[in-house]
């Protein structure tokens, strides 16, 4: 179980909240109570030797680190009969997957100023004495700032290279479309290993899609696609970098990141900016010699030969040389600096691709390279997880509404007429339930790590939702499934996998529950048999599948794939006869769900650059010819952002997440034409995913 706010470890660190949730335990944002400053406190709860000494590891190493590019551990401590603890600096920023996830494939400008830190960071690595190998790269564990920085994250995987030899190893783990074939087992890892997994990150953070796996490619049962197939405006150039990292024999990759950076630089034009900066002259040769080292040696415990070597000299010597030329540049930057004062943003600016004057960014603690900042997260109020094309698309819809209706049901919705909801008003996000008129709220769930995505059963008496969960995300990292009796209190957790099970929905019969799983190592839909807890994949693709919803009256389920954008699908309950629904260009589909007859599939698109989610439909019987009909059918009318929704048992009535004024999320009300718009709940929180009690067996 994990730990609770308000606890306290060895005395010091105080928990606020949970980051994510692994196999060996979880990560917590702290407060270091000693220096009042954000940390996060990793755990490892499985004290086996082997997992002992792997955690053990990482402490050490990354202890040992001082790079921009790189988290630092300030503290490790174990608690007996409880687990391991590693404090290191808190990062604030999103991973490079959950980016990929809000915005889609990334520009190349953006996916090289992150290639070149990253390789920043595997040089200042691959070069220590001794060497380290990361060997878990992948877009989960490249985090960017709020500064706009990129970092290389999780080193429960390195392993360290002493005399050419491995001396000590991390466990084996492979993470299928990033890790090279060499790490399956068939020859030893090296720093080439990592070299083949940054241009497999790359490729994904292009594309959007996880590259073919490097075993299966090396065995021939499968070849690398072409990037350009699915992103055309990828640059050739830039293709032919990622693929030269990603060759299946590491003597055919890039032999050293900082060859790879330099290809980057070139490729993305970014020469000027990355010029190696002068130094200091060092101190004289004898100085180490006499005892005396400087802090920065012995914080990294490195040491120094007796004698630099000839190269080292002639830096020295050529340092001295340029000492009468930088007193020039030095004097021109100041005139240049006060006749233009502007010209610092400007290039930034440029380098940004905006006009706008950016925030200044920390510079990059190494001597010979320059930090360029990357997009920045944003810090207004959060919206659903899409990607936002950059182009104005040129959709296809039919204007005229294929469907009407007059909310004649008595009571509003038919039936008992509830929703349950997540809501984050008691200051973690928890399930409840509602009447269709906003009386009788009443909380259903009290975890402590929070609750979201409510799904019910055909009974309307079993209710299934997922936790962990802070907030409305698309991937829900480390999350399970569980189910409630909401006549009883009563909760059953159905058997997941420490990656995360998430988007839960019920076959018509009540026996099976398709959901997204992580355990592949990407988003694939799976189905559980509840009687036997069998548990089978069925949407196996290459592609992110996820946010499954199940017909209610047969065995098909429609669901969300990402390819370039995001697409709604459809398949049946063994992952057969698989077909794409909603119509292909530059528009974002996601979250579909059905009608209560099975007749109507309803999904959130974004059209264009507005980033304001709106809501289409489409009639089963006319999925062939792929035609959509808005919600409402006016272009007069306008009813702001539409999130997640949920058609009522009668047909009359969609519950959804809307926010009108840009920033508060709440539940809203309306008929299928989109008409008699009511707001459902006022509470300032956020509250999102809507769910529709079914009528049958209810009170």
């Amino acid at each position: 179980m994990p730990l609770g706010p308000g606890t306290v470890l060895n005395n010091r660190y105080r928990i606020v909240s949970i980051l994510g949730q692994g196999g060996m335990g979880a990560v917590y944002r702290a407060t270091d109570e000693h220096l009042n400053i954000a940390v996060a406190v990793k755990e490892n709860l499985f004290l086996t030797d082997e997992y002992s000494r792997q955690f053990q590891r990482e402490a050490r190493i990354l202890a040992s680190m001082r790079h921009a590019g790189l988290p630092h551990v300030t503290d490790y401590f174990v608690l007996e009969g409880q687990g391991q603890y590693l404090v290191m600096d808190y990062i604030e920023g999103e991973d490079l997957r959950q980016r990929l996830e809000r915005t889609g494939p990334l520009p190349d400008k953006e996916a090289i100023l992150i290639g070149i830190s990253i390789c920043e960071a595997l040089t200042y690595l691959h070069t220590r004495e001794p060497a380290i190998i990361h060997r878990d790269l992948k877009p989960g564990n490249v985090k960017v700032t709020a500064e706009g920085h990129a970092v290389l994250v999780d080193f429960g995987l390195a392993k360290i290279i002493q005399g050419g030899q491995a001396t000590l190893t991390g466990a084996r783990a492979m993470t299928p479309g990033y890790s090279p074939p060499e790490q399956y087992g068939t020859a030893s890892t090296d720093e080439r290993s990592d070299i083949y997994s940054l241009g497999a990150t790359l490729y994904a953070a292009l594309t959007g899609v996880i590259p073919e796996d490097g075993l299966n490619r090396m065995t021939g049962k499968s070849e690398l696609t072409d990037m350009r197939s699915m992103n055309p405006k990828i640059d050739r150039r830039l293709a032919e970098i990622i693929y030269h990292a990603m060759e299946v024999d590491p003597a055919d990759r890039w032999q050293s990141a900082e060859e790879m950076r330099s290809a980057l630089i070139e490729v993305g034009e970014m020469a000027p900016y990355f010029k190696e900066r002068p130094t200091i002259a060092p101190p004289p040769e004898n100085y180490f010699e006499a005892g005396s080292q400087p802090p920065e040696r012995i914080k990294t415990g490195t040491k120094r030969k007796s004698r630099p070597s000839a190269a080292r000299r002639r830096k020295s010597n050529a340092g001295w040389a340029l000492l009468p030329v930088m007193a020039v540049i030095v004097a021109a930057a100041y005139i240049l600096f006060m006749l233009q004062p502007d010209l610092t943003g400007n290039v930034l600016a440029f380098i940004n691709g905006s006009t706008a004057t950016p925030e200044p960014t920390a510079t990059h603690n190494a001597a010979t390279q320059t930090q360029i900042a990357i997009l920045p997260l944003p810090t207004d109020t959060p919206e659903p997880p899409t990607a936002v094309p950059t182009e104005t698309p040129e959709p296809t819809h039919t204007e005229t509404p294929t469907m009407t209706a007059s909310p004649t049901a008595t009571p509003l919705g038919g039936g008992g007429s509830q929703l349950a909801f997540a809501s984050k008003r008691t200051g973690i996000m928890q399930i409840w339930l509602v009447n269709a008129d906003g009386k009788g709220l009443k909380q259903l769930t009290n975890t402590t790590d929070g609750a979201c995505q409510p799904a019910w059963a055909p009974d309307g008496i079993q209710l299934a939702y997922i936790s962990p969960c802070t907030s409305k995300r698309e991937i829900y990292e480390g999350s399970a499934i569980y189910i409630i009796n909401v006549e009883t209190g009563e909760i059953t957790p159905l058997p997941n996998s420490p990656e995360g099970d998430f988007d839960p929905t019920w076959s018509p019969d009540g026996k099976k529950i398709a959901f997204t799983s992580l355990r592949t190592g990407r988003a694939s839909i799976f189905v559980i048999d509840l009687p036997t807890l069998n548990v089978k994949e069925i949407s196996q693709s290459l592609y992110a599948d996820l946010q499954p919803s199940w017909s209610p009256i047969s065995g098909q389920i429609i669901f969300t794939r990402r390819i370039v954008y995001g697409q709604i699908w459809i398949m049946n309950d063994e992952g057969n006869s698989q077909e794409q629904l909603s119509p292909s260009g530059k528009v974002e589909n996601f979250e579909a769900t059905w009608s209560n007859d099975g007749q109507v599939i309803f999904y959130n698109q974004i059209v264009g650059g507005s980033q304001v989610p709106g809501l289409v439909g489409m009639r089963y019987e006319e999925r062939a010819a792929k035609r959509e009909f808005k919600v409402p059918a006016s272009e007069d009318t306008e009813i702001g952002p539409v999130g997640s929704m949920t058609a009522s048992p009668d047909g009359f009535w969609i519950a959804y997440e809307g926010w009108p004024n840009g920033s508060n999320h709440d539940i809203y009300l309306m008929t299928v034409n989109g008409a008699n718009i009511t707001r459902l709940t006022t509470d300032p929180s956020f509250e999102f995913g809507p769910a529709w009690r079914p009528s049958p067996k209810l009170p």
